[in-house]
């Protein structure tokens, strides 16, 4: 029977699809869906912490009652810190607790000057080699009452297990609520998630849209 520690390694080698990379690794994030797309780099500078930025768009639709028929556009730009709260190495499993942080600036497009915004995430996931589950809150808010805040839960399995250097496949279901002011989106999507030592590809889709999600680590 393989050792707790080599169990440990072989979760973080093959299951993982954490928001940062190993101390001195840099993280290359994208997320791309029909209501929005997200380009963001990190760089882990001690094994808990890593700094970065992101530059994205999203789009909401209308509050009830608001001037605009139609979606309405969000820019922003933002530095990043990644915080790994806490891990517990298990005997045949890993678990993460993370603080993801943004500031920066958003622009509506509907009219012209930046305003301030700011969010917070709090992660959490649990992995063994086969199995994976995960969730996490964000909360976003700038200047001119913009509000955007996300709940997901996820959950998912392994076909098989492969070596360290091998691809391994999942599949993932993720229920995702999302609140733009006093909107409220509720959504299901089942996805295949393609996971080596240095790279992690998602692809999904519903009736809402497919969506793609890359990570790349050197």
């Amino acid at each position: 029977m393989p050792s707790a520690a080599l169990v440990a390694g072989l979760v973080s080698a093959t299951a993982y699809a954490l928001p940062m990379g190993s101390q001195g690794t840099w993280m290359i994030m994208g997320d791309f869906t029909r209501d929005g797309q997200e380009i963001a780099a990190n760089h882990a500078v001690t094994r808990q912490d890593a700094f970065g930025g992101a530059l994205g768009r999203w789009e909401e639709e209308p509050h009830s009652g608001a001037p605009h028929s139609h979606a309405l556009r969000r820019d922003f730009a933002a530095i990043t810190y990644t915080r790994q709260l806490h891990r517990w190495n298990l005997p045949h499993a890993q678990a993460n607790l993370w603080l993801v942080g943004m500031a920066g600036a958003v622009r509506p497009r509907e009219r012209s000057g930046d305003e301030a915004m700011g969010s917070l995430a709090l992660l959490a996931d649990y992995e063994t080699t086969r199995v994976y589950a995960a969730g996490g809150l964000k909360g976003m808010r700038a200047e001119g009452n913009i509000r955007h805040d996300t709940a997901y839960a996820r959950a998912g399995f392994s076909f098989y297990e492969v070596e360290y250097e091998e691809t391994q496949p999942w599949l993932i279901l993720e229920a995702k609520r999302e609140r733009y002011g006093n909107a409220t989106k509720d959504s299901v999507m089942p996805m295949l998630r393609f996971i080596n030592r240095r790279y992690f590809l998602e692809l999904g889709g519903n009736r809402d849209g497919a969506m793609l999600n890359l990570m790349l680590v050197y």
